[in-house]
């Protein structure tokens, strides 16, 4: 798995880039077919917005951002946003290749 860290309009030091490296490659956890993770950090009047975008095999990205004061908040914050959408797409996966069983003795109908 590819993990690239860049910033937009601000420097990223080596501890928010090992940061953002830490806490992205947990994200496997929640899917294990996930191929690259591109994070995008952005500073300007204060603010900072972090961008995080996963690209697994044979599905459509999955993108989540974050603005707040504190850097290291945003990435926390869509870290959670992330597993949200990946255990919600494992799930789908799951579920659609076993529909529910329904309880012995009834029939569908």
């Amino acid at each position: 798995m590819n993990v690239t860290v860049s910033g937009r309009h601000m420097s990223v030091s080596d501890s928010l880039k090992r940061y953002c490296l830490e806490k992205a490659e947990k994200l496997e956890r929640y899917f294990n077919r996930i191929q690259a993770i591109d994070v995008v950090l952005d500073g300007q009047a204060g603010m900072h917005t972090a961008e995080i975008i996963v690209h697994a095999d044979g599905n459509q990205p999955f993108v989540a951002s974050e603005r707040q004061e504190d850097v290291y908040a945003a990435i926390d914050i869509l870290i959670d946003k992330l597993e949200r959408q990946l255990t919600r797409h494992k799930e789908k996966l799951r579920n659609r290749k076993h529909p529910p069983r329904l309880p012995s003795g009834e029939t569908e109908g």
